[in-house]
């Protein structure tokens, strides 16, 4: 091996180029990754002959809240190593189809004289060229394609599924908005306007609960992170906020030591369960029945033993609990139905959006009120009544929402509840109150939160199948729950 020559010479420290050529740059651009992340962290951007040398996070936030903790340091792993992703050699940068498919639809192109429609329809009709694309899936096989030759399969499997089946039958979904809002609304739009069915795209990927939307009002966890410092007890679950909120779980560990309680309800021991003060292995599946467990003491602590303030005043203020719900008859049995808008009153005509303004009533007066905040005023021509003020969106006169009819009513109705999970019927008790509509009809209503009330009762087994011809108002009424 003497033939071997080491030209290597620590002396001359020739490897300290290399390295400060490595941070070399010719300009710092600020930037963010729009790319399924809602963190929206501010990033320094180090371009050296156009290309992307290294990132770093940017360190000029404003602290405008002395209160709570600054913003930075915003970042994560995945961030500051986004350039390998840019110039990654398996980055897709151009269409990809399966090669098989596009075989099979190229020939049957040609054969139908050019027709993709037909092509496609003739393809759909062959169950052996069929299944052969179709177990091609999962296998790889995928074949640079051009955007024309893509977009026309696409469009000829489109029109063949309405021609055939209708166009309700085609189902898809845009990629997230955080990624793209034009990406995201084209796609949106295309299925909407074609008729499809346009679902979630939390329906793609499954990172969030189905029910999300339906209990919460909002289609994602929309609070500021910063709040999370301000807060006194925080029960993280269904999300692993190491990994999914990296750039705002430092308010979790400050809030820490603002004097927080922290609980991490997960079935494995999280990243973030090891900073809480207790986790909750919970397991799969038993979470709906620990929430509706901690909903009963809730209740039973804070609205039925006693009448706390803030209970009452969150309860009202931010939930739809003191909203006005009809009752109505369907095949001899009462059922909770939709909303009561004002649109139906006389007291409220000649309101803008009348179809989309609520009621409740008023504690003090007993008189109806429209709530500002509701969908109506937020989309009405006068504006700056969003807010969830204790206001009369039409008259601006303060009130104070009644939250349930339990002691002031004019009548209890046995309304029929549904266990789902057992498909189980059941008549609850409901005190209703009694309002005159525009054409004179007399129309049952309850709260909100009377109609949760019962349906809780029913969920927890405590409800008696009283027969329909039941009249004993003061016997058949049990509040849902006691």
């Amino acid at each position: 091996m003497s033939w071997i020559e080491d030209i290597i010479s620590p002396k001359t420290r020739k490897w300290e180029d290399f390295y400060r050529n490595r941070w070399q740059y010719d300009k710092v651009v600020r930037s963010t990754h729009g790319v399924n992340c809602t963190g929206g962290c501010s990033w320094a951007i180090h371009v050296k002959d156009g290309i992307v040398v290294w990132e770093m996070q940017q360190l000029d936030y404003p602290q405008f809240n002395k209160e709570i903790p600054p913003y930075e340091p915003r970042g994560c792993q995945r961030g500051i190593s986004y350039s390998w992703y840019l110039y990654s050699p398996i980055r897709v940068k151009y269409p990809l189809m399966r090669g098989a498919l596009l075989d099979l639809f190229t020939a049957e192109k040609e054969a139908a004289g050019g027709d993709p429609v037909k092509a496609w329809a003739n393809l759909q009709a062959d169950p052996v060229k069929r299944a052969r694309y179709q177990r091609a899936r999962g296998k790889g096989g995928f074949r640079r394609a051009k955007w024309d030759e893509v977009l026309e399969l696409i469009a000829a499997s489109n029109i063949y599924t309405i021609q055939k089946y209708g166009s309700d039958r085609i189902i898809g979904f845009a990629p997230i908005p955080a990624k793209s809002m034009l990406s995201y609304a084209s796609g949106a739009r295309y299925l909407q306007l074609m008729g499809g069915v346009n679902l979630s795209f939390y329906d793609w990927y499954c990172d969030l609960p189905n029910a999300f939307p339906e209990v919460w009002g909002e289609q994602t966890d929309v609070c500021e992170s910063a709040d999370w410092f301000k807060a006194k007890f925080i029960v993280s679950m269904g999300s692993n906020l190491g990994m999914t909120r990296t750039p705002d779980i430092h308010f979790f560990s400050e809030a820490r030591h603002n004097g927080t309680k922290t609980v991490v309800m997960s079935p494995d021991f999280s990243m973030v369960a090891k900073h809480a003060d207790q986790w909750i292995p919970a397991h799969a599946g038993s979470d709906g029945a620990f929430w509706m467990a901690v909903t009963h003491v809730i209740l039973q602590e804070y609205h039925v033993k006693r009448q706390v303030p803030y209970f009452m005043d969150y309860t009202k203020r931010f939930t739809d609990c003191p909203f006005l719900v009809k009752i109505e008859e369907k095949d001899g049995v009462m059922l909770p139905g939709r909303m009561m808008r004002i649109s139906e009153v006389a007291q409220f005509d000649g309101a803008e959006n009348p179809e989309w303004k609520f009621l409740n009533f008023d504690t003090k007066t007993g008189k109806l009120v429209s709530p500002m905040g509701t969908s109506g005023y937020r989309w009405q021509d006068e504006k700056g009544k969003w807010n969830l003020n204790f206001n009369d969106g039409e008259t601006g006169k303060t009130y104070d929402p009644e939250l349930t009819f339990l002691k002031k009513n004019d009548d209890v109705l046995q309304v029929e509840f549904t266990e789902y999970g057992l498909e189980k019927k059941a008549l609850r008790g409901v005190p209703v109150r009694y309002i005159k509509t525009k054409g004179g009809k007399k129309v049952a209503v309850a709260t909100v939160y009377d109609i949760t009330m019962g349906q809780y009762g029913i969920n927890r087994g405590l409800a008696g199948d009283y027969p329909k011809d039941y009249t004993d108002k003061d016997a058949a009424y049990t509040p849902a729950w006691q």
